[in-house]
């Protein structure tokens, strides 16, 4: 890579570090941000999976994995700055993390629940579930529920079955698990 990457100028020709910024465009351009979202978040030590950096990373934006790591997207965007040397280079973005009501919607019923993935092996392997996912929501029938369990709210995933017509409800129930439950929309 050369020195030009590593400039604020091409970081504005990036278009700034924001919370839409593509994970696989920022670390294109600086790759020694890996480490520092991984000393932000252990979560992103999965930065370091091939699988995932090849398939996640290239459709995740900052705003996603911030959600999946629990990080306030205005503290990662603020410190991403910090780090490549532009602080002051854009607007300022609330601490939000995406919630997901507490009120359980009216599709999801216990016996609505057709299909059920613990993703937390396929993880722990370095493996990503999202073929699997995308498989089994087109065998979702009208009324059926797919449940998906992770350690993390598995927001790049929400995006791509919510783009295919599917709507989507999470709960996370401690530390290192989260349920995830999709249906046709």
């Amino acid at each position: 890579m050369s020195i030009l990457a590593e400039t604020p100028e091409c970081l504005a020709e990036m278009g700034g570090i924001t919370p839409e910024t593509k994970l696989a465009d920022l670390l294109e351009r600086y790759p020694r941000l890996e480490q520092v979202l991984i000393d932000l978040s252990p979560t992103f030590a999965q930065l370091r999976n091939p699988v995932l950096r090849k398939t996640v990373a290239k459709v995740a934006r900052l705003r996603q994995i911030a959600e999946v790591a629990g990080v306030p997207i205005g503290d990662l965007v603020e410190r991403l700055r910090f780090e490549v040397g532009t602080r002051d280079g854009g607007p300022k973005y609330e601490d939000e993390l995406v919630t997901h009501g507490e009120q359980v919607p009216g599709w999801l019923t216990p016996d609505a629940v057709a299909q059920s993935l613990d993703a937390r092996p396929i993880l722990d392997a370095g493996g990503h579930p999202l073929a699997e996912v995308m498989q089994g929501l087109t065998k979702l029938q009208d009324g059926q529920v797919y449940e998906l369990i992770t350690p993390f709210v598995p927001a790049p995933l929400l995006n791509v079955a919510l783009e295919k017509g599917y709507k989507s409800w999470t709960r996370r129930e401690s530390a290192d698990v989260v349920r995830t439950y999709f249906t046709k929309d």
